[in-house]
């Protein structure tokens, strides 16, 4: 399945308090591992989902720039929190509150990367909304994807700068509910 194959239905699904969507994937982000919850909540079958890129379930709405900045924090060797919107292989779509780390082997060799998603509050929900809406509008003016994702980042930071926060101080003042 190609994301661009997929169309949004507006449809949204959730998921249990008490769940948890883990996948693993390589270096290159190709998912290597799955659970059931991923499984059931993207609409993928085991077989659709291993073996493909993860950017497989990326919704159109999920601003590019938050994308760059999760792979430029991976490949930094630590790992990250956000809010992400996710497009099931149905069209319907899901907010996770994703943790990445990077996975590393004894001798400190990259073997992949291990996610772990939670449900959102609808309060956070909401309140990443307003900021990705607004990185969003920023990168739907430029008509090439890399100047897409600069007009993204150039947004995303300066929302940042305007609150004195980084991203991960963003992230978790909004899960500790003093909204965005």
């Amino acid at each position: 399945m190609k994301a661009t194959e997929v169309r949004p239905t507006g449809v949204e699904r959730t998921f249990g308090e008490n769940e948890l969507i883990v996948s693993k994937t390589d270096p290159r982000g190709v998912i290597t591992y799955a659970n059931d919850v991923f499984l059931r909540v993207s609409a993928l079958s085991e077989a659709q989902a291993v073996g493909s890129p993860h950017n497989l379930i990326r919704h159109p709405d999920m601003p590019r720039a938050v994308f760059k900045l999760l792979w430029d924090t991976l490949e930094q060797r630590q790992e990250i929190f956000a809010y992400v919107l996710n497009l099931a292989a149905d069209g319907a779509h899901y907010w996770v509150f994703a943790h990445v780390t990077p996975s590393f082997d004894r001798s400190g060799r990259l073997l992949g990367y291990h996610s772990n998603r939670r449900r959102p509050a609808q309060s956070s929900i909401t309140a990443i909304r307003e900021v990705y809406g607004r990185i969003l509008t920023e990168e739907r003016r430029q008509s090439r994807t890399p100047d897409a994702v600069a007009a993204g980042v150039a947004a995303l930071q300066g929302m940042l700068d305007e609150r004195g926060l980084t991203y991960d101080e963003l992230v978790w003042r909004i899960t500790d509910g003093g909204g965005a």
